[in-house]
């Protein structure tokens, strides 16, 4: 027994080899970050220290997300998956206050970066989903129901955080005032505090696998014999270096992004691709084993979760700052946000899915990228 233990803790050890990479990352940043930060405005150290934090958090919250995987696979849908889109959207909360404190001054960071989860996740990471398992699979089935109620509460929360401050009269610009912020917020929250009552209390067959779903075995990752407890402690583990890695994120990636005269919403792209896609490749993953329905709760429920908790939590964070938040979207973004989300509703509603769907949300995603990288 003792035998087996030690070569249990021995695995684990080496499977959790980054964790050491992530503290090492964070020590170094801690005890030699003045001096760090002081070599900043040389391009190739700037350059360098963008990509060792983005790679040291990039990691950790890969590794976040893999011990949130394994939670959601032991206790079900929709618990699981509700674990794994709540850790993401702290570690995206974390990140984009970070860099409003602490990195440049870009009052649209919030709006750029919701965007970009949007974008990444409702058309990059559906796309691919559905290229992918129609590809293997011809047809995938998911339940309706689920895929209503998420579009159901996704729909107005966009339109009142992104669209509807371009139209309020109250204030210049495409912000809201502090009143019309308190509705927003409350709004929010509001919407997804009935949503996880449906999800968790009074309507969970929406969100359960059907007959048609792959085997779960198949999908049930490496490492996941360890007891829920060690899946705990480790997330938490990964999720303290990650915390911090964010904050030090935040001056590489203004001052890179300044020297090199980049479109804005870049900042918000950059923090997005940071925590919305390794979430999203669990969900592709899970769309290539056939389970679609699990899928759709990861991606549709990561976009839900950071706009009905992201905005009140930078709505707040903006007024205890007394800096402006600018929430609405240029016309042009607007109009692709609107398209995305119809064509979201007509690809959800059928309850089947095939490699067109993928494709058409793969080219909307082409054209955010775009009209990103062209400012």
């Amino acid at each position: 027994m003792s035998g087996s233990s030690s070569a249990n803790v021995v695995r684990l050890i080496l499977d959790e080899w980054f964790l050491g990479v992530g503290i090492a990352t964070s020590a170094a940043f801690l005890s030699h970050g003045d001096s760090l930060a002081d070599r900043l405005p040389a391009p190739s150290g700037l350059a360098l220290t963008f990509i060792w934090l983005f790679a040291a958090a990039f990691g950790c919250c890969l590794s976040v997300v893999r011990h949130a995987d394994h939670l959601a696979l032991r206790l079900g849908e929709p618990y699981g998956t509700l674990i794994l889109t709540l850790a993401v959207t702290t570690i995206e909360v974390v990140s984009i206050s970070a860099l409003v404190m602490h990195g440049a001054d870009n009052p649209a960071l919030v709006r750029d970066t919701i965007l970009a989860v949007i974008m990444i996740v409702l058309n990059g990471m559906v796309g691919l989903s559905l290229l992918l398992g129609g590809w293997r699979h011809l047809e995938q089935q998911f339940n309706l129901l689920s895929a209503n109620t998420y579009l159901g509460v996704i729909i107005p929360l966009s339109v009142f955080s992104l669209i509807l401050p371009n139209y309020t009269m109250t204030t210049a610009g495409p912000t809201l005032s502090a009143r019309q912020e308190v509705f927003v917020a409350l709004v929010c929250l509001g919407l997804y505090a009935v949503f996880l009552a449906v999800q968790t209390v009074r309507h969970r067959a929406y969100f359960e696998a059907g007959d048609g779903d792959g085997d779960l075995d198949h999908e049930i990752p490496k490492g996941s014999q360890h007891h829920p407890l060690v899946h705990v402690a480790l997330l938490v583990s990964y999720m303290v270096p990650l915390v911090f890695l964010a904050e030090r994120f935040a001056t590489p990636t203004g001052a890179l992004l300044s020297n090199l005269h980049a479109p804005a919403s870049l900042g918000g792209a950059v923090v997005a691709l940071l925590v919305a896609t390794p979430e999203a490749l669990s969900a592709v993953r899970a769309a290539a084993a056939n389970r679609l329905q699990r899928s759709m709760n990861i991606l549709l429920g990561s976009v839900l979760s950071t706009i009905g908790l992201t905005i009140p939590v930078m709505i707040c964070v903006s007024r205890f700052q007394g800096t402006t938040l600018v929430l609405g979207l240029p016309s042009e973004t607007a109009i692709l946000l609107v398209l995305t989300l119809a064509v979201s509703l007509v690809t959800f509603s059928s309850g089947r899915t095939n490699i067109l769907q993928g494709a058409i949300h793969l080219v909307l995603f082409a054209a955010y990228v775009m009209l990103t990288l062209e400012g």
